[in-house]
């Protein structure tokens, strides 16, 4: 029978199975397979594979099938660039986050030591693996929340404008503080995946509206 409405994606990751999958290509920050999502969950590869296809109608996660030298191409799951997970989140990180932005006072110093450990988040954050510079940043921005759109520039330039803000609440609290640290953060990713790479410009805009550019030179394949 049909539905009166199509699922949303909070109904389709109310599923706790697909809940973790979505959770654990987030930790990722990567495209991984079917079968290793499986093994990393202890779960029948058949059985992923239909809770991820659902996912994909929803939404929620992009499949993409590299060419191998050897044998069938086979599928390769990422967080989608414009996943909307929905549902209604506990409140209590959003507001210590809020009351954290408050609480810090936007001086140079203050801003370079808020910088600096965005820069070392960043890091930690940066995935040990992926394709391409570029669609392992694209990945990485996807799987933090800030759904990435990649302009077309020049060959060794890169600009993501980015169509959601995830900090928006501390941000309406502080914005100069919390874009520091998102730069720091990017800084940070550059650090790993393309040390050769610069952070060439880094424009806020309002949190309620995103649209932020990110812009990049000299980045690698």
């Amino acid at each position: 029978m049909d539905l009166p409405f199509p699922p949303t994606s909070d109904d389709v990751l109310a599923q706790p199975t697909r809940s973790r999958l979505f959770r654990l290509l987030a930790e990722l920050k990567r495209p991984a397979g079917t079968a290793e999502l499986a093994e990393r969950l202890g779960l029948h590869p058949n059985g992923v594979r239909l809770h991820l296809e659902r996912m994909r109608e929803a939404g929620l996660v992009e499949r993409s099938r590299p060419r191998r030298a050897v044998g069938r191409p086979r599928d390769a799951w990422t967080i989608a660039v414009d996943a909307r997970p929905g549902g209604r989140a506990p409140s209590g990180y959003a507001d210590l986050g809020r009351w954290l932005a408050r609480a810090i006072a936007p001086g140079p110093r203050r801003l370079r030591d808020v910088e600096e450990t965005g820069r070392e988040i960043g890091r930690e954050l940066a995935p040990d693996e992926g394709e391409s510079v570029r669609e392992t940043l694209e990945t990485t921005l996807a799987s933090l929340g800030f759904q990435p759109h990649l302009q077309p520039t020049d060959a060794a330039d890169v600009t993501f404008c980015l169509g959601n803000c995830p900090y928006k609440d501390a941000v309406r609290e502080n914005q100069e503080v919390v874009c520091t640290l998102h730069r720091g953060l990017t800084r940070g990713l550059l650090d790993v995946l393309d040390p050769r790479a610069k952070l060439a410009g880094f424009v806020p805009r309002d949190p309620d509206e995103a649209g932020c550019l990110v812009e990049l030179s000299g980045v690698g394949e």
